[in-house]
C-alpha cells in the first residue's frame, strides 16, 4: 500500500480544485486553515466566501487516525469493529450565488483498518453529484457524460453501477425525492488491486472540474430575481436535511470527534424552510421535482448524432 502517494495526490487535487474555482470566481480567494486532531492526524480546510460567483465554496483535506472505527464506518462490516484506522480524503461542496448554477459536491477517500499482527484492510470511496435549483437538460447530460468517460477505462459496467448507487444514496426518504440529479457514488472499493482502485479514485477526482466548471461558465451570468433566490434558499433546505440526517461522511466525522467546523462546512450560509410549500403547476420550480428530480438515464436523453 502506498499511503503517502495517495496523500500526495489528495493534497495536489485540493490545490487544483481550489485554483480552478478561484479562477472561475474571479474575485474571492480561498482562506486556508491547518488543523490537528488530538487523537491523531489533522487536515487543511480551505473556504471561499462571498465571492463574485460562489457564495460559499469549501474544499477540505483530512488525514485522521483513531484507535477504533466509529459505528458509521463499521455498521455494514462488523468484522472491522475494534480495529484502528486511518482515513484520508478530499471533500468539497460548492454553493453558488446564482440559482441557475447548481450546487455540487465531490469526495474521494481512502480508509485503512488496522490491527496488530493482521493484514490491513483498505478500501476507497468517493464520487460527485449535482443539485440544480432550475434544471437544464444539457447540463445534466454533460455532467453524466464526463462521469461516464471517467469510468470507461475500468469497464462498461462501472458507470451504470455507480450512477445507480449515487441515485440510491442521495435520496431523502422522508421527502420521497432525490437530492439532485446524481452522478457517481462508490464505497468499500477493493475488488480490484490497490493500484487499479487508486487509479479509479484519481479518474473520479480529476474529472470533477471538467464536469462542473463548464456548467458554471454557462449559467453564472443568467439574470435572476428575488423569486429564484427564495426558491434556491428553500431547496437548500433539502441539502441541509440530507447532510445532517443521512450523510455517512458527516456522521463519521462527528462520531470520530473530528473538527466540527470542517465537517459542517458543507452547509450553505443561508437557507430557509416553508411549511407545506408546493410550487405552482407548470412553473420552472415545479419542473424541478416533476422532471429533473427523477431517476433518469441522462445519457439516453442526449440528442442523437
Amino acid at each position: 500500500m502506498q499511503i503517502e502517494t495517495v496523500k500526495a495526490y489528495l493534497l495536489q487535487l485540493q490545490d487544483q480544485i481550489c485554483g480552478a474555482l478561484a479562477e472561475e470566481d474571479g474575485e474571492a480567494e480561498f482562506l486556508t486553515e491547518e488543523w490537528q486532531r488530538e487523537e491523531g492526524g489533522g487536515g487543511r480546510t480551505r473556504v471561499l466566501a462571498d465571492g463574485l460567483v460562489f457564495e460559499k465554496a469549501g474544499v477540505n483535506f483530512s488525514h485522521v487516525r483513531g484507535a477504533s472505527l466509529p459505528p458509521s464506518a463499521s455498521a455494514s462490516r462488523p468484522e472491522l469493529a475494534g480495529r484502528g484506522f486511518q482515513a484520508m480524503g478530499v471533500s468539497l461542496v460548492i454553493h453558488p450565488h446564482n440559482p441557475y448554477v447548481p450546487t455540487s459536491h465531490a469526495n474521494v477517500r481512502l480508509f485503512v483498518a488496522e490491527k496488530a499482527g493482521e493484514e490491513p484492510i483498505w478500501w476507497f470511496g468517493g464520487g460527485y453529484d449535482l443539485t440544480p435549483y432550475y434544471g437544464n437538460r444539457q447540463d445534466c447530460i454533460d455532467w453524466h457524460r464526463v462521469a461516464a468517460e471517467a469510468c470507461a477505462p475500468f469497464g462498461e459496467a462501472v458507470y451504470p453501477r455507480f450512477k445507480t448507487w449515487c441515485d440510491d444514496y442521495f435520496y431523502l426518504k422522508h421527502r420521497g425525492e432525490p437530492r439532485g440529479i446524481g452522478g457517481l457514488f462508490f464505497d468499500d472499493l477493493n475488488e480490484w488491486d490497490f493500484e487499479t482502485c487508486f487509479a479509479f479514485m484519481r479518474a473520479v477526482g480529476d474529472s470533477y472540474i471538467p464536469a462542473y466548471r463548464p456548467i458554471v461558465q454557462r449559467r453564472k451570468d443568467v439574470p435572476y430575481g428575488e423569486r429564484e433566490r427564495q426558491f434556491q434558499l428553500y431547496r437548500r433546505g433539502r441539502y441541509v436535511e440530507f447532510n445532517l440526517v443521512y450523510d455517512r461522511g458527516t456522521l463519521f466525522g462527528l462520531q470520530s470527534d473530528g473538527r466540527t467546523e470542517a465537517i459542517l462546512m458543507s452547509l450553505p450560509p443561508l437557507v430557509r424552510w416553508e411549511y407545506g410549500y408546493q410550487p405552482q403547476s407548470g412553473t420552472p420550480e415545479a419542473e424541478l421535482t416533476d422532471y429533473y428530480l427523477q431517476h433518469r438515464d441522462w445519457l439516453a436523453e442526449a440528442p442523437a448524432g
